[in-house]
């Protein structure tokens, strides 16, 4: 590097240094816009799925605790083991085992859900969904091992929650925290059956057909969150947020803006994925029984005579084959930049994958993924019962009765996920182009840095000069090591 061209850069650093104002202006702006950034573009990356895991049993589901980049949690079905997958491989002792808890009749009981609390790193708390012998439906909350942390304390189990089932099917299963109020969200199926014989998806006083919402944080064994829609109602129990669910098997939430999206199965003919937005007060009617997806199922004629039932975003027939609706995730990884912001999911019948961006109105984008991420080399995905997400937002699928799971990556470039300390545009070696590239990043409007972690180089928790500083002070000072979170 020449004199003038160092010397040119120290006065872009002084000049950014004594601007305090433009520095601040130009952090803010680049954080309130980076999802505009980043989602500009249409999703352009070819994909295709690696094989992480297989001779699994029944697999319904992956995620990972919060801060932890190292470990994906397995679930399996029928044999009630939570199993981690590190470094390529599942660790032979499971973390958790309630196989004797377990009722596992028909193709839709056994262990189903699991969610960490938001503040998993200080109080080691999880919570898992099941149906217990006798077929009720438990949520549970454990305490992973003070000592070990690839093991939970068994005795720790506290039942949060009961609800009786008539049948054994539409159990629903998925539990998730909110990443806007921290609260718990529970998908309740109907019950089971066939048309939901008691029409208990409308029948306030039942929890099932339901999405409910609880305070894991207020008084024992839950709290009522005060805003729940139906507080102190004499007709509607205080949990249920929204309700008119079939079975809402699987639905998660956009881990960057809270919006939730419901993969709810339908009964003979059509499949719905329903959507409420992150600012809803909750209280939102998704039809069922009165309607499947947009049509009227009970009565046949006039089901919605007074406009009150929310219709899905998204429905599709049992053409083809097509029988249920998988739910998936908002991507929100680095791998993929173009493809931030875009919604998967999945039909469990034909193994199908489809994507989509919504903005609240419309749906745009709509892609039909199936031929691109199916593996080959005669490696196939069947039944896909669930798709998975990591703490770095990085998507997964999960073949159920193969016991195989699958990782979507970008197919014949590089993954723009960069987490060396500095390398800020990931090519491998930290240089001066990446101090152009924080600039040109802070002060001209450029694109956002695959990894924000690899570029926080000090360790502030934000992106500012104070990183471009520390970069020339490492690389040409002597300066000390760059400290980027772990």
């Amino acid at each position: 590097m020449t004199k003038w061209k160092f010397k040119t850069w120290l006065f872009i650093i002084a000049l950014a240094l004594v601007c305090p104002a433009l520095s601040s202006r130009g952090e803010s702006e680049k954080r309130n816009n980076m999802s505009d950034i980043i989602t500009a573009r249409p999703a352009a990356t070819p994909l295709t799925t690696v094989r992480i895991a297989s001779g699994l049993s029944r697999p319904v589901l992956v995620c990972s605790p919060p801060g932890d980049n190292e470990r994906l949690f397995i679930l399996e079905q029928y044999t009630g083991l939570i199993k981690i997958w590190r470094n390529d491989t599942v660790l032979a002792r499971p973390f958790l085992d309630i196989g004797d808890s377990l009722a596992t009749s028909g193709n839709e009981q056994g262990l189903l859900g699991m969610a960490f609390h938001p503040d998993f790193e200080t109080n080691r708390y999880f919570f898992v969904n099941y149906t217990r012998v006798g077929g009720a439906t438990v949520i549970k909350r454990y305490t992973v091992s003070a000592t070990d942390p690839d093991s939970a304390d068994f005795s720790s189990g506290v039942i949060i929650l009961t609800i009786p089932q008539p049948y054994s099917n539409h159990n629903g299963g998925m539990i998730a925290f909110s990443p806007t109020d921290g609260y718990l969200y529970i998908g309740m199926g109907d019950g089971g059956s066939g048309g939901d014989p008691q029409n208990r998806a409308q029948d306030g006083s039942s929890l099932l057909g339901k999405m409910l919402r609880i305070d894991v944080d207020a008084g024992f064994p839950y709290g009522i969150p005060p805003d729940n829609p139906y507080v102190d109602s004499a007709t509607t129990q205080d949990e249920i947020w929204a309700k008119g669910l079939r079975n809402p098997w699987r639905f998660s939430f956009d881990a960057l803006t809270g919006e939730m999206y419901i993969g709810d199965v339908g009964q003979n003919a059509w499949e719905e994925l329903s959507y409420q937005p992150a600012n809803s007060p909750g209280g939102e009617n998704y039809g069922w029984r009165l309607k499947e997806g947009t049509h009227c199922y009970n009565p046949s004629t006039n089901c919605d005579t007074e406009g009150i039932l929310t219709d899905p975003i998204y429905e599709y027939s049992h053409s083809s084959s097509r029988c249920s609706i998988t739910g998936g995730y908002v991507y929100r990884g680095c791998a993929i930049p173009d493809l931030q912001g875009t919604y998967f999911f999945a039909d469990y019948c034909t193994s199908e994958v489809w994507s989509f961006r919504f903005d609240g109105t419309n749906i745009t984008e709509f892609t039909n993924r199936t031929a691109e991420l199916e593996p080959g080399g005669g490696v196939t995905i069947d039944w896909i019962s669930s798709f998975g997400v990591d703490n770095r937002g990085e998507l997964y699928i999960l073949d159920h009765l193969g016991g195989e799971i699958f990782k979507i990556v970008p197919d014949g470039v590089p993954s723009l996920c960069f987490f060396e300390c500095g390398d800020v545009d990931g090519n491998g070696r930290i240089n001066i182009l990446d101090i152009t590239y924080l600039i040109n990043y802070l002060y001209k409007g450029g694109a956002a840095p695959a990894s924000l972690t690899a570029a926080d180089v000090n360790g502030s928790g934000g992106i500012n000069i104070l990183d471009i500083t520390s970069i020339i002070a490492q690389l040409y000072k002597g300066g000390p090591a760059l400290n980027c979170p772990a």
